[in-house]
């Protein structure tokens, strides 16, 4: 960092005493250490244990020799862009996101933060950009003391909790304007511009589009939206929960990625040509996606509970197809016109890893793009999925489809993908460890 760099960012950070330096891990939970604001100004490194980056959702960590069997450090390098004071906090106090580099230098292959910016680095060599925007669902929920019960909405200002009749609505009604205010302020804190909001089809359930831009700055704000969300229901007496399916018979919660390429030269979208027609790399990026899908449909559904959402196809299409502005299409081509012409990938839930959902989607549409791959007919109205355009239904089946994915190895290394697969194959694990109330419902009264 310059000695201007320098002054300026101790200027930024003045009355601070401690800087949260955090990673995301694979499941994209921000990880790391609290650091002092003189040490981080000083350029003290700072390093955290390798296997932190393939920590369970539980908690726990698969075999050494999947993080190196020494678990040797890891260092945490700030990037000077994304060191942001934290608007929820009493204390005065910032928050650093940061690369998880071997202590040699190199950005870690078990990284995903590195994993995008090694996907975007392939574009840049070809001289393209990927754009990208996300939307994120969540649910808001009064706090869940005993995770055996329900989730239940906030109590409203009528003294009632919603009942499922609100989406597209603007009410104050559900009694969460303060909560919003603070969340909107926060943003606008930290940098991230939003695009839209909306209440979402389920119960206490909402929706805010991020702006399109880089695909690394995508990850990041959506990292801190969520982070964020959490942060400040806590202060309110809310929980907000990012489940792909937190309550039954209700529509989940997606994550989709919309997906344009530019030139980086000229920042033209190259899935339109001079006459606004679609192009053959238009093409080839959709046959790419169609091709990875199914093979990264574990980064895509991450968790047992992503199945819940996909299992229930209304606007959550477990397939590969591809189509016009239809959503029972796992990639839609939404309505635009030829400059905003893109993709959007709608298999990924809320619960999915921003950094990896976004890396491996836009890595299968430059597979695509190089090997000039092309894709099945377009999907028009009500249609039937075909085999090959199938994918898997349950976290164990798309683990296997992973485990034997040359392609994801080929994409993203064979350490990161068998890691991966360690660690999930845990938490898939500590859940079959467990008997579900419909198992001693249904099935106790069985002879």
């Amino acid at each position: 960092m310059t000695t201007d760099g320098h002054r300026s960012l101790a200027q930024r950070l003045t009355g601070i005493d401690e800087i949260e330096c955090v990673t995301p891990d694979l499941n994209g939970v921000p990880r790391g250490k609290v650091m002092t604001a003189e040490g981080f100004l000083e350029g003290r490194r700072l390093q955290m244990a390798r296997g932190v980056l393939l920590q369970c959702i539980m908690g726990g960590y698969p075999p050494a020799h999947f993080y190196g069997s020494d678990d040797g450090d890891l260092a945490l390098v700030p990037d000077p862009g994304q060191i942001h004071r934290l608007p929820w906090s009493s204390h005065p106090r910032a928050l650093a996101i940061c690369d998880a580099q071997e202590l040699t230098g190199e950005s870690s292959h078990l990284s995903t933060r590195g994993q995008l910016k090694a996907v975007i680095a392939r574009y840049a060599a070809l001289g393209l950009a990927p754009v990208v925007a996300t939307e994120l669902e969540f649910f808001v929920f009064a706090p869940n003391p005993d995770p055996t019960q329900p989730f239940q909405p906030p109590v409203g200002l009528d003294g009632r909790r919603e009942d499922g009749h609100s989406a597209f609505s603007i009410s104050s009604n559900n009694g969460l304007r303060p909560f919003f205010t603070e969340v909107y302020a926060g943003m606008a804190a930290l940098g991230l511009p939003r695009d839209t909001f909306m209440h979402e089809m389920g119960v206490s359930q909402f929706e805010i589009n991020l702006l399109h831009g880089d695909p690394l700055l995508l990850a990041d704000q959506t990292l801190l939206f969520k982070h964020l969300l959490k942060e400040v229901a806590l202060k309110h007496g809310l929980t907000v929960v990012c489940m792909a399916k937190p309550l039954a018979h209700t529509p989940g919660s997606s994550m989709h990625i919309h997906q344009s390429v530019v030139e980086i030269d000229s920042g033209r979208n190259v899935f339109s040509d001079k006459a606004g027609e679609p192009t053959a790399t238009f093409r080839h990026f959709i046959g790419g996606q169609q091709a990875g899908l199914a093979d990264f449909t574990a980064l895509f559904a991450p968790n047992v509970n992503s199945y819940q959402r996909l299992c229930h196809p209304f606007a959550s299409p477990n397939n590969a197809c591809w189509s016009h502005d239809n959503r029972a299409a796992g990639l839609r081509i939404p309505a635009s016109s030829p400059v905003a012409r893109r993709v959007e990938n709608r298999l990924p839930g809320a619960d999915a890893n921003p950094y990896l959902a976004i890396a491996a989607s836009l890595a299968s549409g430059l597979y695509g793009i190089e090997n000039k791959l092309e894709p099945s007919e377009a999907a028009r109205g009500e249609f039937v999925v075909p085999d090959n355009l199938a994918l898997p239904c349950t976290l164990h089946a798309a683990l296997e489809r992973l485990k034997r994915s040359q392609l994801a190895k080929e994409l993203f290394g064979k350490e990161f993908i068998e890691g991966y697969i360690a660690s999930k194959t845990l938490e898939l694990t500590s859940f079959l460890d467990e008997i579900t109330p419909w198992e001693r419902r249904v099935l106790a009264a069985q002879a």
